[in-house]
């Protein structure tokens, strides 16, 4: 059947959102599971272990974190971003609108929410440098497949060459973490985030002072290469045809195993059992050349696994949550932030890793019911709607048609 018929639009439609919004909500949950690790612990990003859960099983499933979850899931979010980019491209055209005024008023909502996000939330905050990032996106939009290509293999290449010439030199030099220092440091973060909400909000504008080269030499280039190979799917229309691209799930989901989990084995186990020797620096270096080959491979589980009958309701499950993945992503952080900081309970250093792990799946599975209820009634997550409201310059409908049937 030509998809370009309007039958065939109207029947590759619902397929094409479903499978996009699952692999969505199913970032959210990478994310979370990453995330929630920063709010609980003020020992995140010291090079140092947190000695309050020092026991086999704390570092065991930190080192499962690590293995599963670290540095993958910001990368398929960042692939979907890229894919998303080219929705964008088609509904500007759709309703005869120039593009790129439309665009840029979207990357500047994103990155106004991103900054509010980062200051009174978290300051690990991706959406920010995404919006600077859809800046080049949106220059090189007319590149062709070739260069996004090349340019995705060199962005990926350069952060991981300098990791591992930086783990290298530490290791050479035999320097390891200094874990007074660091104790120290953990001890003043942690009271800072158990102390006022002013001094949550100082903490994370010191932290956003002291994290902004990890944006720069390995977030950035990584989520824009990310970006490049989104954007070329989204151009061949990679999830409205997924008939064609059967064998490619197969083949993403075969290398991508083969590459991605001996990387992944590397990373991890060197952030977990190496940490503060240099060795966790080269496991990073490592871990930025195999982690797109995992995430290519998760997607292409995923798109395997929803082809069935018992997938495709878990991609049913997923898909709302996913549509409103901007509300999610901050409802996250504001959850995380009434856990574990002084705006709330103040958990901060009294959960462990495992206790993490079973809270970050609450949360998610709260976030599954709560959009899909919240999906029956309205059309956009209240954060797209207000994003999508400044894209469009007017006010989209907020409620659901009522011939319209649930998600």
């Amino acid at each position: 059947m030509n998809d370009a018929s309007p039958h065939g639009a109207r029947a590759l439609q619902p397929t094409r959102l479903l499978h996009l919004d699952a692999l969505r909500g199913f970032a959210l949950l990478g994310i979370l599971m990453v995330n929630i690790a920063a709010f609980a612990s003020a020992y995140f990003g010291m090079a140092a272990p947190d000695p309050a859960f020092a026991r086999p099983v704390d570092r065991a499933v930190r080192w499962l974190v690590a293995f599963l979850f670290e540095t993958k899931f910001y990368l398929l979010f960042s692939f979907l971003f890229g894919y998303s980019f080219t929705l964008q491209m088609n509904a500007a055209e759709r309703s005869g609108k120039a593009f790129e005024p439309r665009m840029l008023r979207r990357l500047l909502g994103l990155w106004l929410i991103g900054a509010a996000h980062a200051v009174w939330l978290f300051h690990g905050d991706i959406l920010g440098t995404y919006a600077v990032l859809g800046l080049v996106l949106l220059w090189l939009r007319q590149q062709t497949d070739a260069q996004a290509a090349w340019r995705a293999c060199v962005l990926t290449l350069m952060p991981a060459a300098v990791m591992a010439v930086l783990g290298g030199l530490r290791i050479h030099a035999g320097e390891t973490v200094d874990v007074a220092g660091a104790a120290a440091r953990a001890s003043a973060a942690q009271m800072a985030w158990l102390g006022t909400p002013a001094t949550v909000v100082a903490q994370r504008l010191q932290e956003l002072g002291q994290t902004w080269w990890i944006v720069v030499l390995i977030q950035g280039p990584c989520a824009l290469a990310m970006f490049m190979l989104g954007f070329m799917a989204g151009k061949r229309r990679m999830f409205a045809r997924l008939d064609r691209y059967r064998g490619l799930w197969r083949r993403l989901a075969g290398w991508g195993l083969a590459v991605g989990l001996p990387g992944a084995l590397v990373y991890a186990t060197a952030t977990v059992y190496r940490i503060g020797s240099g060795w966790e620096i080269v496991g990073l270096a490592v871990s930025l050349l195999s982690a797109p080959f995992l995430s290519a491979a998760y997607v292409g589980l995923a798109m395997m696994l929803f082809e069935r009958a018992r997938g495709m309701r878990i991609a049913r499950l997923l898909a709302p949550a996913g549509r409103m993945a901007l509300s999610n992503y901050l409802m996250q952080s504001l959850v995380c932030a009434l856990i574990f900081t002084a705006y709330g309970l103040g958990w901060m250093g009294r959960v462990s890793p495992a206790a993490c792990m079973l809270i970050a799946s609450i949360i998610f599975a709260g976030q599954l019911a709560a959009s899909r209820l919240w999906l029956r009634r309205f059309s956009y997550g209240p954060v797209e709607w207000a994003l999508r409201a400044l894209t469009v310059g007017a006010w989209p409908a907020m409620r659901r048609a009522a011939e319209l049937p649930p998600p």
